[in-house]
């Protein structure tokens, strides 16, 4: 049955979800009624899916309209052979105030329980009058072959009456004839079809998850696949909803499994347990011990058939046993080593298509499977080397069901059956890990190895496979080193899964407990906690925390072995410089990057490196920044991913050094190897600042639609990890990113870079700063000037912005110049702009210069000097276009344009708004294109051929005319007696200098200047 709400309360969940299907069966109710439309309707739809509860809706509202509705359901009494069954069941609802209507109901009633003759019962049908009789038969697929002859002479013969056939089935339990029957029909127009597929996520918020929180629910969708009675059995289960109304979900499912036999029951638990590993030799294995409880049944029928066991076509109820084993069965075998499975009897029926292949499997269980595949309780996948239940929250809720004691010796069995087969130890894991209950160092043993292999892949899972271990482990002296190894694994597991406060806790502990451990035993894996810790409150913006924990660390006598010294003095250094007080660490970093060139330690060095490239290069020592980023460069390079994988931070500084350097090339290589290394060594710490790092360079480099991608999943992964500051940095790159990929104006972009510096609230770091810094950018300054200046002020600390990074600072002093200007200020803004100036030139960054040219450029602009603005715009795009900075290329042409135009160069000006325009559109930069268009400069007048026409060649011009004409580049090149590739290279470069895009338009633009020309003729 599929019913997933008791549809005779009151207070029923909602019908959600199928209003068009119940408004086709209303239609086709009607239709019939009038005498005309199909004679049957043929509801289909996955167990569960709610087609009881469809024909129960529709029989209220047939009953609604005057008709007779009888439900009948196919199996619903046991099978003892009579015919006509689910027509028996219909009748059986018959009201006595029915008895007397025309024609008699009684008496058909009375032709169908006493098996009259098919056309007897249908004549009689024949007879029914308006309003009508509506049949619902449930369950069609379990009719016996009486009720399939009946359905099939009606299709055939529809009575000429007011009769409505509708038919409720599992597709995939139809048996062959019953199938045939309503092919046929629906072939000859007499049969309609409905489907139900799975309901939405908002159906099933309205209906069988009302009431569910946000979040539960759409977990519970997932897991449930739209099915109204797997989502509500999930609901229970899961959240424990006492109060959901109608009869519990699982009573439905459990109602299935009731007719199982034990051998059939024990390997639909073990197809729930096995998962995808459930093949056929596996299931025989982990059932053995159950299928031994059962009676052997009788070999397989030869070619008279055994009348004592049904066939598998139309096979109803399970297999009918033998009083005892027969003899020629043999004891169930093991799996010999090296084989696919065992040998069963011999011989073997041929298998039909999609059924279980018996010839690996001991007849009994080859027949139970094939049962439970009858029953559409298993389904067989790839040509049946692998069953899997019919819908995936089946396992969960069948094991659910079970006694933990049972569900223990099941995991039990199935790891040992998936050892025997060389299974690999991820795939036993989850079996070891729920079937141990004492100590095993053997078990513990596989346990850890799976967990180190998953790690990267599944850290959470890999966590909880080492929290088990751990459970186990004896609190006795000899295993303290084994804790302590085992917590740090977990740890650093829990942390990557973003479980940071577990993974935090776990740490502090460790870091205690190492505090009384005299001697080296103890101080490597203590040395390694405070590693990890610093880490993990470096990245929740816990600065002093990690500051004293290091400082402790590296102050310990005696100190930590070389190696571990480096790491401890590079991530101190990283504290300091994501707390803007690099210069303290400066020393420490120098004598430890000695200290690792004279014992030849290229990691350590590399690291180092990193960190002193990024330091130096934040406080604008750019010179220093440049040697440590090259050698630190060849250094990795030289390295394989192997190895890198151990020290991905570094790829994170390397990278970030790199772009803030506008070395974007280089950056862009090493961020992408970094990226594709974090995600298969499972570093989501790494894997989040080298996208954001990736989507900074490509929003620079013009390409926007990959920068949003990137700044997309690196929000993602930051919003798993934790962390106001790394959260609120994460959604300012995205709103940065945002800025110039929607329209010019969009309210969603300064939204997003609102939430951004809300996120990150009063913290004062790196990350902190930058999301207030960026906020400035998305605030319209002719809008809001003075929220401009006092975002930046705030972040900058004064009017200088001089707590602001050094090697950024010319940029923000940029935008600090426009939101003067904007207020009005002039003289501020002039102060502002050759401080920029000034800033720009001892850095020597080319797109940091060009941001300093563009603030001075518009302080000439305001002072009506347009003719030196230009100047200084056109100055900037060459310094952006010299490092690739496609986008702040286009922004420099895009604001000379204005300028030369009024200076009277319309030819330099059509000329800049071109070439910005279409870095723009090449960009995807939809905020940059939406400027171009708003600031277009009026066409140069001239001889008729002014205008962005005339910077085209004559025969250029030739063709712009006759593409206006409307010719195709083909005619085009038939007149002027050119190849079709010369005449689409023209129009390329004819699309290039004048701005256009499309032949539509370059035809406009063709007219406007003709027009032009005349006036101008005219005048």
């Amino acid at each position: 049955m599929d019913t997933f709400a008791d549809p005779g309360r009151a207070d029923r969940a909602p019908f959600a979800g199928r209003e068009r299907e119940l408004a086709r069966l209303d239609a086709l109710s009607s239709a019939r009624a009038d005498g005309a439309g199909p004679a049957a309707v043929d509801v289909t739809g996955e167990p569960g899916i709610g087609k009881t509860r469809l024909l129960t809706e529709f029989a209220v509202r047939a009953r609604g309209r005057g008709a007779t509705v009888l439900h009948g359901r196919a199996g619903s009494a046991p099978a003892d052979g009579t015919p006509f069954q689910p027509f028996v069941d219909a009748f059986a609802d018959l009201d006595p105030r029915d008895h007397a209507t025309p024609p008699d109901l009684a008496g058909l009633a009375e032709l169908v329980e006493h098996a009259a003759p098919v056309r007897r019962i249908a004549t009689a049908l024949g007879r029914v009058v308006t309003p009508g009789l509506v049949l619902l038969l449930d369950d069609l697929h379990g009719a016996d072959a009486a009720s399939v002859a009946l359905v099939d002479h009606l299709l055939r013969h529809p009575p000429r009456a007011p009769v409505l056939l509708v038919l409720a089935r599992r597709e995939r339990q139809t048996p062959p004839a019953l199938a045939s029957v309503l092919a046929r029909a629906d072939d000859a127009g007499t049969l309609a079809r409905v489907a139900l597929g799975p309901l939405t996520p908002e159906e099933c918020a309205q209906g069988p998850g009302a009431g569910l929180p946000p979040g539960p629910a759409r977990d519970i969708h997932a897991a449930s696949g739209g099915n109204p009675l797997y989502y509500r059995a999930l609901a229970l289960t899961r959240a424990h909803r006492s109060e959901a109304s109608g009869p519990a979900p699982m009573a439905a499912l459990l109602d299935e499994l009731a007719p199982l036999g034990r051998t059939e029951r024990s390997l639909v638990e073990a197809v729930a347990v096995l998962g995808p590993r459930a093949t056929p030799e596996l299931l025989a294995t982990v059932t053995r011990e159950d299928a031994g409880a059962d009676p052997w049944p009788a070999p397989w029928p030869g070619p008279g058939g055994d009348p004592g066991r049904p066939t598998e076509e139309g096979a109803d109820g399970p297999p009918r046993p033998s009083p005892r084993p027969g003899a020629g069965d043999a004891p169930f075998p093991s799996p010999p080593r090296g084989a696919l499975g065992v040998a069963s009897r011999s011989p073997a029926p041929r298998e039909a298509p999609g059924t279980v292949p018996c010839s690996s499997v001991p007849g009994v269980v080859g027949a139970a499977l094939r049962e439970l595949v009858r029953r559409d309780l298993v389904r067989a996948e790839h040509d049946g080397r692998v069953l899997a239940p019919r819908h995936p929250a089946l396992s969960e809720l069948l094991l659910g069901t079970l006694d933990p004691w049972r569900r223990r010796e099941l995991h039990r069995r199935a790891a040992a059956a998936l050892a025997a087969v060389g299974a690999p130890v991820t795939e036993r894991a989850p079996h070891l890990v729920r079937a141990a209950t004492v100590w095993d160092p053997v078990t513990a043993a596989e346990l850890v190895e799976a967990a180190e292999r998953i790690t990267a892949a599944d850290p959470s899972r890999a966590a909880d496979w080492l929290g088990a271990v751990l459970d186990l482990l004896p609190d006795a002296p000899e295993h303290h080193g084994t804790r302590r190894e085992l917590t740090l694994k977990r740890a650093g597991a829990l942390g990557s899964a973003g479980r940071v406060a577990e993974s935090r806790d776990l740490l502090h502990r460790l870091i205690d407990d190492g505090h009384g451990e005299g001697g080296a035993e103890g101080a490597e894996p203590r040395t390694s906690a405070v590693l990890l810790c610093a880490f993990t409150e470096r990245h929740l913006g816990r600065y002093p925390e990690a500051d004293a924990l290091l400082r402790r660390e590296l102050e310990r006598a005696p100190g930590p072995r070389p190696d571990l010294r480096t790491r401890l003095v590079v991530e101190w250094g990283c504290r300091a410089l994501f707390a803007a007080r690099y210069p303290e660490v400066r020393p420490v970093v120098a004598e430890t990057l000695d200290a690792a060139r004279r014992r030849h330690d290229d990691a350590g060095t590399a690291e180092v490196l990193t960190l002193a490239a990024l330091g130096e290069v934040y406080e604008g020592e750019t010179a220093a920044a440049r040697v440590h980023a090259a050698e630190a460069a060849a250094l990795t390079d030289s390295f394989t991913d192997g190895r890198l994988a151990d020290h991905p931070e570094s790829l994170v500084r390397l990278g970030w050094s790199e772009a803030f350097l506008e070395r974007y090339g280089t950056a862009e290589r090493h961020t992408t190897r970094g990226i594709a290394m974090a995600r298969r060594a499972g570093r989501p710490f790494a894997l989040s600042q080298l996208l954001l790092c990736s989507a900074y360079v490509h929003l620079l480099t013009g390409r926007v639609g990959t920068a949003l991608d990137r700044a997309e999943e690196a929000l993602a992964v930051v919003r798993a990890l934790g962390g106001a500051e790394l959260v609120g940095f994460g959604r300012a790159i995205r709103a940065t990113v945002l800025l110039h990929a929607r329209p010019l104006g969009d309210p969603e972009v300064p939204a997003a870079a609102e939430e951004a510096a809300a996120t990150v609230g009063t913290a004062e770091g790196w990350w902190a700063t930058q999301a207030r810094c960026m906020l400035a950018h998305t605030v319209p300054v002719d809008q809001d000037p003075h929220r401009v200046r006092e975002v930046l002020l705030r972040a900058g600390g004064d009017r200088d912005l001089s707590r602001l990074q050094p090697s950024l600072r010319p940029g923000y002093l940029e935008v600090l110049t426009g939101a003067a200007l904007a207020a009005g200020d002039l003289p501020e803004a002039e102060r502002v702009a050759r401080r920029a100036l000034a800033e720009a030139e001892s850095l020597g960054l080319p797109v940091q210069r060009s941001a300093a040219l563009r603030a001075w450029g518009r302080v000439l602009a305001r002072r009506g000097e347009a003719a030196a603005a230009a100047r200084a715009f056109t100055e900037a795009a060459g310094d952006s276009a010299r490092s690739g900075a496609a986008l702040r290329e286009a922004q420099g042409l895009l604001l000379a344009a204005p300028q030369f135009q009024a200076s009277g160069d319309a030819e330099q000006a059509a000329g800049a708004w071109r070439g910005g325009r279409r870095l723009a559109v090449e960009a995807g930069a939809r905020m940059l294109v939406d400027l171009a268009d708003r600031t277009r400069p009026a066409p140069p007048r001239g001889d008729g051929t002014g205008g962005r026409l005339a910077v085209l060649t004559p025969r250029e011009r030739e063709i712009s005319a006759l593409v206006a004409e409307g010719l195709t580049n083909q005619a085009v090149a038939d007149r002027l007696c050119l190849s079709p590739r010369t005449v689409e290279s023209h129009v390329a470069r004819v699309y290039r200098k004048t701005g256009v895009e499309t032949r539509a338009g370059l035809a406009s633009l063709v007219v406007r200047d003709e027009r032009a020309a005349g006036q101008s003729l005219r005048g």
